[in-house]
Parts: C-alpha cells; structure tokens; sequence
C-alpha cells in the first residue's frame, strides 16, 4: 500500500483519515484502489466525472463494521488510462478481474450514477460474486415503456458536449468550467459539494489521456448500452441479486417514474425515494451509508 502522498500515478492523492491506498493490474492495466475499516466487503462504484474521492464522506460510515474497497474505474482517478476497453463489457470484466486480484469471492455492491448502471451490468453478469447491490441515482435496465427514452433523454443534454470523438476531450480538457458547473447543479446550492471537490473532479479530467478515457466511456454507451435499452434487449435477462435503487426526488437527470414498475424483469428489486438530487453521496452521506447498512442486513 502507499500513503496518502504522491500515487505511482500522475497528481498526489487527496488525503482521507483512516483511508489507504493500493494498486492492482488487471487485464494489463493498473487500477488504483481506496480501502479503509474491516469486515464484510463493500466494493463502491463511482460514477462520472467522478472517481473513488466521490466516496470519502460515505467510506467512514461504511467502514465502521465493513472492509469498504473504492475502486477508480479504467481511465479515472489514479487508474491507468489505455486507449481502449471502455465498453460495459471491458468495464464488467475489469471489476470482476480487480474483485480476484484482491482476493474477494462475493462482495456487496454499491454504485452511484453510472457506477450504478455498471452495477447492474455486474449482476446480470455474475451475480454468484454479489450478496446486495444498491445503486444510487441511477437507471435501470428494464424502464417502464409507456415513458420512453425520447421524453427524458433530453435530461441528458450535456453528455453530447463530452462523448462525441475528437469533442468530448477537447471540452473537458479546455472548459472545465462546464464540468464544474454541472457538478454543482447536479448536487444544488443548499447541498453541494464542497468547492474543493468540485475543482478536484474537473482537474481530473482535464489530462489528455484522462479527457480521452471519459470520452471513450460515454461513446460506448451510445454506441452500445442506449441501442440494447431502445431495442429491449435486457429483458431477456432477470436481477436476481437482492438490490435497492435510491433515488432523489429532485434529481434533475434520473427521474422515478421510468424506472417503478420492473418486477417482471427484477423481482428482486426495490425503489426507495428520498429527498435529494443528483449527487446523493455529496449531498447525504450519512443517509446513503445508513440504507446501504440496512439493506446489506436485510440481504
């Protein structure tokens, strides 16, 4: 492991008490992990444009009676940036491959956003290595039909200014005020994040091969997660990891209504709105902690 100084990436590591840090190389790629406390593990997914600082005000209150393991995904954080991998499936494999190297068998799951939607994928995947999942401000697979994607896709405006090749790098690397700006209006005024986490996000993006990686990964998603949504195609498969969605009731981009209705689908499933918006581990990290500890104990 390595202190909380100057990682073997490229900007120092920001400091969190009781936190410490090592890294793993799976698949020819190293990847970065936060680790703090004893006891059952909890492995926590960030979402974008985040990476495992995104956690630090939840991981205490994990850790008091769990082993919490905060991984950055492939391109974020102080994780290796390759120029490719960046799909669902490359990511799923990844963490799978990161859970081996640290010689976990069977986790419980949290993911925020679009660690949330990697979730989900991870337990459609395998769900034999995952005892509860909760995903937080996060899309399901099955959402409701009679909503439609055309009627909230357009929650989603600013993904088109950082996903389009030879676009999305150029934008988080020269106008990181965007990145900044969304960060706070995802969270609200009267719950934000603190301004020296927001500066923190946005710096991380803004290295070439860092802005590239965060490109790549929300290409992809068009590329191949939105047409397998429109076409249907995870019907086909049925959630039978024990998961609970938290959702905020005035998330601006992750709306309930969608995503109620999919036992046929996700037997297993439950949705829990609270109050908050967007970046409920920013903004409620005490209540985030405190429902991933019931639910983990009702699983």
């Amino acid at each position: 492991m390595s202190g909380p100084g100057r990682s073997p990436s490229d900007r120092p590591l920001p400091p969190v008490e009781g936190v410490a840090h090592r890294f793993v190389t799976v698949r020819g790629v190293r990847f970065h992990v936060a680790e703090a406390g004893a006891g059952e593990p909890v492995l926590l997914l960030h979402g974008f444009p985040q990476h495992w600082f995104a956690w630090r005000r939840v991981m205490p209150g994990l850790a008091r009676d769990h082993r919490v393991f905060a991984i950055d995904l492939r391109g974020c954080g102080w994780s290796d940036a390759p120029g490719s991998g960046y799909d669902s499936a490359g990511l799923v494999a990844d963490v799978l491959g990161v859970l081996d190297a640290l010689g976990l068998e069977r986790v419980r799951l949290v993911g925020h956003q679009s660690g949330g939607w990697l979730g989900f994928r991870l337990c459609l995947a395998a769900p034999e290595r995952f005892s509860a999942f909760l995903a937080v401000n996060s899309a399901h697979p099955w959402p409701t039909r009679r909503f439609g994607l055309p009627l909230y896709a357009w929650r989603y405006w600013y993904t088109a200014l950082w996903e389009y090749p030879g676009v999305g790098r150029r934008v988080l690397r020269h106008w990181p005020g965007l990145t900044r700006a969304m960060l706070r209006y995802w969270a609200g005024r009267s719950a934000g994040v603190e301004e020296s986490a927001v500066r923190e996000f946005a710096q991380a993006c803004r290295a070439p091969h860092r802005a590239r990686a965060a490109e790549q990964v929300l290409w992809q998603f068009v590329l191949h997660d939105i047409p397998a949504l429109a076409g249907g195609r995870f019907r086909e498969q049925r959630l039978t990891v024990p998961t609970l969605l938290l959702l905020g009731d005035r998330d601006p981009v992750v709306r309930p209504q969608p995503l109620l209705g999919a036992r046929e689908f996700a037997g297993s499933l439950t949705v829990r709105v609270v109050p908050g918006r967007h970046l409920l581990p920013e903004e409620h990290p005490e209540l985030v902690a405190a429902v991933a500890r019931e639910h983990f104990g009702r699983a």
